[in-house]
């Protein structure tokens, strides 16, 4: 039978004229091997600043290798180069060892080819104690290996290497797990009093590998991270930030993120190559009432000629979200053996949500699902807020998703083309997919999603099941559904189920419809 289906689907395949009449870039024509001389001009849905390469002065200090750890050497260097008002600091090729490291304005710091910078594991390398922001919530802890606070014009660049804290190190053995942030940080307990800096062998919050924190203008290019303790590069509350030719390995790590943009604008990555142990690309905005505290959204991002291989979400949006996504556009961007190819999580305490999220010219082979949203989590994690029903009454805390758009998508493999698990009180609203050619093993699943609009796609699945639940206003336009019954069967529930239309479609309408459009009596 299996056999039979793939000639069936194959000679569809043949037969059928493609769907998607653009360029959509294959494995070889994406990511930081990819990575050219110069920063191409960025085209977007909305308003961004031209994004430039920085100039740093002509001063430039080596590293030469003082004792066992070169810690105070690279920050001696960094501090004068940057008194002395900007220049390079060079870590030339070989083997060296520091803990935390703190950029200052005007200064690049550079790893030359075959440069390998080990970062420690103990406590004290990360000490005393920074402001930072971890999931969402701000804390004073280990911050990064390599980090800035209210400084302009950074840089790390380079082909050399970051590797971070050994395995079973005091740093990650002594990590918080004694809950969800938001159930240990109050908030309203001043930030200042927020401090876990692993005194007496007690909790800290994972260092993340680069961050920068209320900087302008922070560049990084050429870098490759391995090992990292937590997220690898995480811009916080940073305006004009430019991420280029980044290689990360993070796969088989914890929460080993690999690009996590917070509560920042204006940003351009371009041409990274990420393999993680969780999501690849992240946009997030604060979690809960310390994020609606803070308010800081994560606004005009553009994402283009990356390639996330390994991870759970190739692109995500959220989970903490409390400021709001928007303005995120991403095209010519590939996803190669992930989980869920474009991601979009919230929670009903964390607030927020995206809107004018825009996606085209991607191609995806995964292991779960093309369009994944789940807006409610799990119980381990938010406890009965995660029950779908009964619905809550909206407030300040409660997610939204809306005004969402993909074009020229191309789904080599997947399990669903859509899934969406909405919210009843604030259902995921005015979905656009057009452009389409998916080969998945499922089609579309929604509960709880209002306007969404699926056209001049072809779907070649072995499935004939929809399924939707208070799903209202879905149409189906010019999508041509190849299966081996040549059949659709709806599974249609919940009151507000309402307006389900397939037009110019194949099969012309779902198996027992008296017609194209099915709405409630």
């Amino acid at each position: 039978m299996k056999k039979l289906l793939a000639v069936t689907l194959l000679c569809f395949s043949l037969s059928a004229p493609a769907q998607v009449k653009v360029h959509i870039p294959t494995i070889d024509e994406v990511g930081a091997t990819r990575l050219p001389a110069d920063i191409a001009p960025v085209h977007a849905p909305f308003s961004l600043p031209a994004f430039k390469k920085p100039v740093f002065p002509k001063y430039a200090v080596t590293i030469k290798g003082k004792g066992d750890s070169q810690t105070k050497e690279i920050q001696q260097a960094i501090d004068a180069v940057s008194k002395r008002g900007g220049g390079t600091v060079h870590i030339p090729a070989g083997n060296w060892h520091s803990g935390r490291i703190t950029l200052k304005s005007n200064v690049q710091l550079h790893l030359e080819e075959n440069a390998v910078l080990h970062f420690g594991g103990e406590i004290s390398d990360y000490l005393p104690v920074v402001f930072t922001r971890t999931e969402g919530v701000e804390v004073m802890s280990l911050g990064a290996c390599i980090y800035a606070n209210g400084q302009q014009n950074i840089a790390v660049t380079g082909k050399g290497k970051l590797v971070g804290p050994p395995a079973s190190c005091p740093v990650r053995k002594q990590v918080m797990r004694q809950d969800v942030i938001e159930n240990v940080v109050a908030a309203n307990k001043p930030v200042t009093e927020r401090i876990y800096d692993g005194h007496n062998g007690g909790p800290v919050y994972l260092p993340m590998f680069v961050s920068a924190v209320n900087c302008k203008n922070v560049y990084l290019e050429g870098l490759q991270l391995e090992n990292t303790p937590f997220w690898n590069i995480v811009p916080i509350y940073c305006d004009n930030v430019i991420i280029r030719g980044i290689t990360v390995n993070s796969v088989g790590i914890p929460s080993g993120d690999g690009i996590d943009i917070e509560s920042s604008r204006n940003v351009l990555i371009e041409y990274c190559t990420l393999n993680c142990g969780d999501d690849c690309f992240t946009l997030k905005a604060g979690r809960g009432e310390d994020g609606l505290r803070i308010g800081k959204p994560t606004e005009n991002v553009v994402i283009r000629h990356c390639l996330a291989r390994q991870g759970h979400g190739g692109i995500t949006v959220g989970s903490e979200t409390a400021a709001m996504i928007r303005n995120l556009y991403v095209h010519d961007v590939v996803f190669d053996d992930t989980e869920v190819g474009l991601r979009f999580k919230t929670r009903r305490p964390r607030g927020g949500g995206g809107e004018h999220l825009y996606y085209e010219r991607i191609r995806m082979r995964l292991r779960l699902d093309a369009f994944r949203w789940d807006m409610l989590g799990a119980r381990m994690y938010v406890g009965a807020l995660a029950d779908r029903l009964p619905a809550l009454p909206v407030n300040q805390l409660t997610p939204v998703y809306r005004n969402i758009f993909a074009k020229d998508i191309v789904v080599d493999s997947a399990r669903a083309l859509v899934r969406v698990d909405g919210i009843p009180e604030s259902p995921m609203t005015n979905f656009r997919l057009e452009n389409v050619e998916a080969h998945c093993s499922k089609l579309v699943q929604s509960i709880d999603a209002d306007n969404i609009i699926i056209s001049n796609a072809r779907i070649y699945t072995p499935d004939s099941l929809m399924t939707l639940v208070d799903s209202r206003n879905v149409t189906f336009d010019k999508v041509h559904i190849i299966n081996p019954t040549n059949k659709i069967i709806t599974n249609l529930s919940g009151d507000l189920t309402n307006n389900i239309r397939f037009t110019n479609s194949v099969p012309a309408k779902p198996e027992g419809w008296d017609t194209n459009t099915w709405k409630k009596n």
